[in-house]
């Protein structure tokens, strides 16, 4: 368990659809504002803010009836298109009163799957950052479809606070937080605090979603408990609460759950990689042997002759799954070999390991849970 304070000088602060848009879908202008204000604040500080704003297809909706021939998917689509303009437009008007420049950015789950385009991304934001633009990113939902889509924009804003090195991420919805029961029943309290050794939180937690938005509690709480295990303090905040924000850093007493930071210190490639499960292209099984030197506590590469088996169709670069020979999932990491070379070299002595350690990232639960 981190024991520090949280520092904050670099945030992400995740705006759900249920906190700026209204019953109908259209756009919460006043809330719009006071989340503004809030972070206007930070930005006169000196703290550097990354907004990752869900709404577009919300915002869009209230304002195209798609025709009765038109799919689901396309209408989205729709709704997307006119509605980034509207949700920009709002974010660099009211930004644009309190001096500050803001600039959009649309991502895609491709952009990360791809250590280079992952970089450029990184770059961009980097670039606003030290130009003192403020960056504001949303999913792509114009282009973003099924597979491609990410599972909502938790997910997104986990990856982004995990790229950009953050101190800390904020998660505002409409809620105060986690509880320990259904919030408003007798009994039920909000959970305060949650580090790398709290109990499973899953038996506490509704399924249910917001009105206008994909995820729930428990892609938050999934989200956030891997973020924090990566060294960053995330907090579960009600964004309908004037100035939530600037209350938590100014370590005000109001309602929120906070995910301790561990002190868990990885590289930028090995944060890549902790995210990339849904990239994987294939997978390789590996003998007792490869599977107990990777699951030890010396750092390890994967290497041809512990591969007993190759499953799918993958290039050298890709993203590949490791799995022992029972089917226990190990961990991933980016091949060197693509599947039709690593198939000809099973079992084989090379000079190049098919993983090299620095690009390899170990599933630790799996680790802590079959190790013998």
């Amino acid at each position: 368990m981190k024991s520090s304070k949280p520092k904050f000088n670099r945030i992400a602060i995740k705006i759900g659809s249920s906190v700026i848009t209204q019953s109908d879908g259209s756009l919460n202008d006043s809330r719009i504002l006071r989340l503004v204000e809030d972070v206007a604040i930070l930005y006169k500080q000196g703290i550097e803010v990354i907004l990752i704003s869900s709404g577009a297809v919300a915002a869009g909706r209230s304002e195209v009836i798609p025709s009765k021939k038109t799919n689901i998917i396309a209408a989205k689509q729709i709704w997307a298109a006119i509605g980034q303009v509207k949700l920009m437009s709002s974010y660099q008007f009211l930004f644009g009163k309190y001096g500050i420049q803001a600039g959009q950015l649309l991502a895609t789950k491709e952009s990360f799957r791809d250590r280079r385009h992952y970089l450029n991304m990184k770059n961009c934001i980097s670039a606003m950052l030290e130009n003192q633009v403020l960056p504001i990113v949303n999913e792509n939902d114009t282009i973003s479809i099924n597979e491609l889509m990410f599972t909502d924009n938790d997910e997104l804003s986990g990856l982004i606070s995990s790229m950009m090195d953050c101190n800390s991420l904020f998660i505002l919805s409409n809620v105060d937080g986690v509880y320990n029961g259904v919030p408003g029943h007798e009994g039920t309290e909000l959970i305060t605090s949650i580090d790398e050794d709290s109990e499973d939180l899953d038996k506490y937690i509704s399924s249910a979603k917001s009105g206008f938005g994909r995820g729930g509690m428990i892609t938050k709480c999934s989200i956030a408990r891997k973020i924090a295990s990566h060294g960053i303090d995330v907090f579960i905040a009600n964004g309908t609460r004037d100035s939530i924000v600037t209350d938590i850093v100014r370590r005000k007493e109001v309602p929120y759950t906070h995910f301790v930071a561990s002190n868990k210190i990885e590289t930028g490639v090995k944060k890549w990689l902790s995210h990339s499960d849904t990239f994987a292209k294939g997978a390789v099984i590996v003998n007792n042997g490869a599977k107990d030197a990777l699951l030890g506590q010396k750092a390890t590469s994967l290497l041809m002759i512990g591969i007993i088996r190759v499953e799918g169709f993958f290039m050298s670069g890709d993203i590949v799954r490791i799995f022992d020979e029972m089917g226990n999932n190990i961990g991933l990491g980016k091949s060197q070999y693509d599947s039709k070379k690593a198939e000809q070299n099973i079992g084989e002595k090379l000079s190049k390991p098919f993983i090299h350690y620095d690009y390899l990232v170990i599933n630790e639960k799996n680790k802590n849970s079959i190790q013998i």
